[in-house]
């Protein structure tokens, strides 16, 4: 069954990837973080298409209703990825590429790896590392464990018993405001989440967190970047302590990166969820400045 708003299916080094095409105009790549889907860009995407762009979105292997991932993932092998996708569809050009969270770890790898691809980097309340992330098990023993754990539970029946419910409680914990809920339709969250799959996949990319930061952190020396940044940090509007850390540790990454630093407040970290009109403001400029 097609469901609305979904797109096709692209092989890209090997693993069919679900991809969403729409509008014309100046690229767009959206990629969404940890344990989301492509549909979690609809507002954000309705605004840019409204604007004037091509809007480009894909899942991420074992996310969404991409095919599984065939190895764990690397912050050179996703930007690998994003390249070979923009390769599929005939895109040559340089485009915005857009990271959310851990998406904004390859959204950044791609600029430094592709510059000439890069038209505009855009970091969506992104993961940030200072240094190193320290580790207690090898990248080897993790993943395994990962994956160990994922057939698991998709074993014990519980991803098709609780993982819409699971995806809501997480998106509702992660949005400002007591009353912000998971505004995506029940059909497409059943048709993901009640999947081993997409657990499998979670799973396994948080596994190499540590080492997808490390990598990028070795290619910050290596490869500048060469186009216009944008760093966009959420803030929940409250006076806390690790509120203010989190927007601190922000800043120091625009600082180092020579980015145009800007706060979307109030905001959970789902901000294409909490201020989809400041996220595509926020591209719009990026690319127009350039």
């Amino acid at each position: 069954m097609t469901h609305p708003g979904s797109g096709r299916f692209l092989r890209v080094d090997g693993t069919a990837l679900h991809t969403l095409v729409q509008g014309e105009g100046p690229p767009v790549v959206l990629s969404a973080g940890l344990a989301l889907a492509w549909f979690d860009w609809d507002e954000v995407a309705a605004l840019l298409l409204a604007a004037g762009r091509t809007v480009i979105r894909f899942d991420r292997p074992g996310h969404g209703l991409s095919a599984p991932a065939p190895a764990p993932p690397t912050a050179a092998g996703e930007a690998r990825r994003i390249a070979g996708l923009l390769d599929a569809l005939g895109i040559a050009g340089p485009v915005t590429v857009v990271g959310h969270s851990l998406a904004g770890f390859h959204a950044e790898a791609f600029a430094r790896l592709h510059p000439e691809r890069t038209a505009a980097l855009v970091l969506v309340d992104s993961s940030v590392e200072e240094t190193r992330p320290r580790t207690l098990l090898p990248a080897a023993l993790r993943t395994g464990a990962a994956r160990a754990l994922g057939w698991a539970l998709t074993a014990t029946g519980l991803p098709a018993a609780l993982g819409p419910a699971v995806r809501r409680a997480a998106v509702r914990a992660s949005r400002a405001g007591s009353r912000a809920g998971d505004p995506a339709a029940r059909g497409l969250v059943r048709r993901c989440y009640r999947t081993g799959r997409v657990w499998r996949g979670i799973l396994l990319e948080n596994s190499r967190y540590p080492d997808t930061a490390a990598e990028l952190l070795a290619l910050r020396p290596r490869h500048p970047l060469r186009a216009p940044v944008t760093v966009l940090a959420a803030h929940d509007g409250t006076s806390g302590r690790a509120a203010r850390r989190w927007l601190a540790r922000q800043a120091a990454l625009a600082d180092r990166l020579g980015a145009r630093f800007e706060v979307a407040a109030p905001a959970g970290h789902l901000l294409m969820l909490d201020r989809p009109h400041q996220v595509a403001r926020a591209v719009r400029y990026a690319t127009e400045r350039r």
